[in-house]
Parts: structure tokens; C-alpha cells; sequence
């Protein structure tokens, strides 16, 4: 038996068109569409993209208190902190390592490694 036994559906821009207008009139949703032409529910997503008709997909409600608006906030604001502060520790790092390297080329030795176990073998 072939391997390659699957059906491929193409299905009309006609036949699209029909399932964004019964999808926008409010009648059906996308699960009871999907059953009702058996349909996947990803083809159907993909036809609303395709057709740039964004205001089928489906919509998140967040529902929160004032305490957990001001929580996140505060929590964005801290992680964009620690965002800057991490780029300055890495620029801070790399330019110590960037001097470390200049140091132990100006005082002969072929690499920061060498420069290290000497100055550590002479504590």
C-alpha cells in the first residue's frame, strides 16, 4: 500500500468567503462551523489571516484588579532595570577583558591566562 494514501483538499475562494461571512454574522462560531463542514479549526485561523479580516480571530480579555495593573507595571519597570543594568555589567566585563588582554601583550606574555597564573603564582 502507498504510503501517499491521504487527501488533499483545496477548497474555493467562493467557498472561504461563505465560511468569514457566516464566521462574522454571528451565527455560528468557529468550533460549530468546523463541525458543521468538517473543517479544521487552524484552517479556518489561517483563512481569516489570509484574508486579513483580524476582527474574526479570536479576543483575550484580561480581567484584573487595580493591584495587579499597578503589580505588573512595577515589574516591567524592574525587569527593563535589570535588563540595563545586565548590558552594563557585560560592557564593564568586556572591557576588563579587553584591558587584561593589552596588559599581558605590553608585558610579553602570549595570553591573559599566562598573566593570571603568574600574578596568582606570586601571592
Amino acid at each position: 500500500m502507498n504510503k501517499n494514501n491521504y487527501v488533499t483538499k483545496r477548497y474555493s475562494e467562493g467557498f472561504k468567503l461563505k465560511i468569514l461571512s457566516e464566521l462574522s454574522s454571528g451565527k455560528y462560531s468557529k468550533n460549530e462551523l468546523a463541525k458543521r463542514y468538517g473543517l479544521n479549526i487552524t484552517t479556518i485561523n489561517r483563512w481569516v489571516v489570509g484574508y486579513k479580516r483580524f476582527d474574526l480571530m479570536n479576543k483575550r480579555v484580561v480581567i484584573q484588579n487595580p493591584g495587579e495593573a499597578s503589580q505588573l507595571q512595577a515589574l516591567r519597570k524592574e525587569l527593563e532595570q535589570l535588563r540595563k543594568l545586565l548590558v552594563r555589567k557585560d560592557l564593564e566585563l568586556l572591557a576588563s577583558e579587553s584591558y587584561l588582554e593589552v596588559v599581558a601583550r605590553q608585558h610579553g606574555y602570549k595570553d591573559v591566562e599566562e598573566l593570571k597564573k603568574n600574578l596568582s603564582a606570586k601571592r
